[in-house]
């Protein structure tokens, strides 16, 4: 038990660590661009220094995803201010990142945010290669999938201990997203959106050092015929998206009020690898901050919902979260740190799904720091979703109803598990630097075992909404 308590303090330590590590290196990136600065200082009515022209803060990566690992590597976020007139928003924002984290997953990624280079115009760009070695896949509709793992229970049969491989696969990524934004006939904050998407995915069993010769769930699903043979490897996705923004809010990146709601159509012609997969969704988004109190309390909130109007999906496109524009490098759930935090990532994935975020943003001290604005908060969290649309549940229900014959002696669906909704609560610690560069440490855990057992912990950027 002694043992065990100093391994949790260490974590613990670990932790503390990292994020001040984080909080460090923004300071040395602002130094870094204002030690020869000498111009006076301009002031708002918040007392606020407003940042003008270029501001770089070419940074290390250092983060943690509890089912990622650590991440580290490099990464530089690029503002212009302008003149100034419209701080904090900025004129546009360019990033980059080459990092990889110690479970197997990388990532190299460009993305630009430009709502004012073109007049009345906003224009979004995003190129990101994923790369994961031990990549999450716990089966369709949520609690309707048996948790069970064949692997660790030979291994307790044969009174050993096991490594087990078989919740995940090796999935690569290749993503470009290119998002347009204008206003709607001048209705005040409404804008019209049109988009082009596309993804090319490539999956293959867990092929790590360790895992040879184990079962896996992905293999299973396809000698079940629940994965059909040609869409097992992946496939290529084209997407053409339009729809209708709502935005009200005052900040972009640390909104303290408005709404931010988003309604949008997705067409995925199968125009490339031509298998029949076409397909027609929705996606809704709401998101709604209220001040509590001034500019220092805010409740925020986030309700989304997506689902398949028409055609066939692929299997390894159900869990994409298809909207416009996104913060947050990951657009994949249910489970994770971008939508239900706590719960296993990719834990909650159907044809169809809904959820909820709730937060209570509490902005405890602003104070100004090598020419730069600083503020440092707290945000206690409620996240919860469920799958709303099974998907190909005819297949499951044949597979669940005859497991042995199909050759695998054990269900691989459970017909009695119903679908409920998936609950994770925690709190997350916020350092925040001209109320565009958010510094982001969440600390969640599922409140039902089958979810999750541990608490998890997200360092990384960004409120998740």
């Amino acid at each position: 038990r002694v043992t065990l308590g100093k391994k949790y303090i260490n974590i613990i330590n670990m932790k503390k660590t990292l994020f001040l590590m984080l909080a460090l290196l923004l300071a040395v990136g602002g130094m870094a661009q204002e030690k020869k600065a000498k111009k006076e200082k301009t002031y708002n009515e918040k007392g606020e220094i407003i940042k003008k022209g270029w501001n770089f803060g070419p940074l290390p990566v250092v983060g943690y995803d509890a089912d990622l690992g650590f991440q580290y590597g490099v990464t530089c976020d690029i503002f212009n201010f302008g003149d100034g007139s419209r701080y904090p928003r900025y004129n546009y924002k360019f990033n980059v990142e080459a990092s990889r984290y110690t479970k197997g997953s990388g990532v190299f990624r460009f993305y630009s945010d430009m709502p004012y280079v073109v007049k009345d115009t906003k224009l979004f760009f995003d190129v990101t290669y994923f790369y994961a070695k031990k990549y999450e896949f716990f089966g369709f509709n949520g609690y309707e999938a048996n948790p069970f793992d064949p692997n660790v229970f030979e291994a307790m049969w044969n009174e050993t201990t096991v490594k087990s491989g078989y919740h995940f696969i090796n999935r690569n990524q290749f993503r470009f997203v290119g998002s347009m934004q204008r206003p709607f006939f001048g209705v005040p904050n409404l804008n019209w959106t049109a988009g082009l998407a596309y993804y090319n995915t490539k999956v293959d069993r867990i092929n790590l050092e360790g895992y040879e010769g184990q079962k896996t769930l992905y293999e299973d699903y396809v000698n079940a015929g629940v994965i059909k043979k040609d869409e097992a490897q992946g496939g290529n996705t084209t997407q053409i998206r339009l729809g209708l923004i709502y935005d009200s809010r005052d900040h972009n990146s640390d909104p303290t009020k408005g709404i931010y709601t988003e309604a949008t159509l997705v067409g995925a012609p199968d125009l490339i690898d031509r298998k029949g997969y076409s397909n027609l969704s929705y996606t809704f988004l709401w998101r709604h901050y209220i001040p509590v109190y001034r500019d220092k309390l805010t409740f925020a909130y986030r309700l989304g919902a997506q689902n398949r109007l028409a055609g066939k999906t692929p299997w390894y496109m159900i869990n994409n979260l298809n909207t416009m524009f996104f913060q947050k490098m990951y657009t994949e759930g249910l489970g994770g740190s971008t939508t239900l935090r706590g719960v296993n990532r990719n834990g909650v994935i159907g044809e169809g799904f809904a959820f909820a975020n709730l937060e209570l943003r509490w902005r405890i001290i602003g104070f100004q720091f090598i020419n730069q604005n600083w503020q440092v908060g707290l945000n206690p969290f409620f996240d919860a979703g469920m799958v709303t649309q099974k998907f190909r549940e005819e297949e499951m229900h044949t597979i669940a109803s005859d497991p042995i014959s199909g050759g695998f002696g054990y269900p691989l669906y459970d017909v009695e598990g119903k679908e409920e909704l998936h609950m994770a609560a925690g709190c997350g610690l916020k350092l925040i630097m001209n109320r565009n560069l958010v510094v982001s440490v969440d600390l969640g855990k599922a409140l039902d075992k089958r979810d999750g057992k541990k608490l998890k912990t997200f360092v990384g950027f960004n409120y998740i909404f």
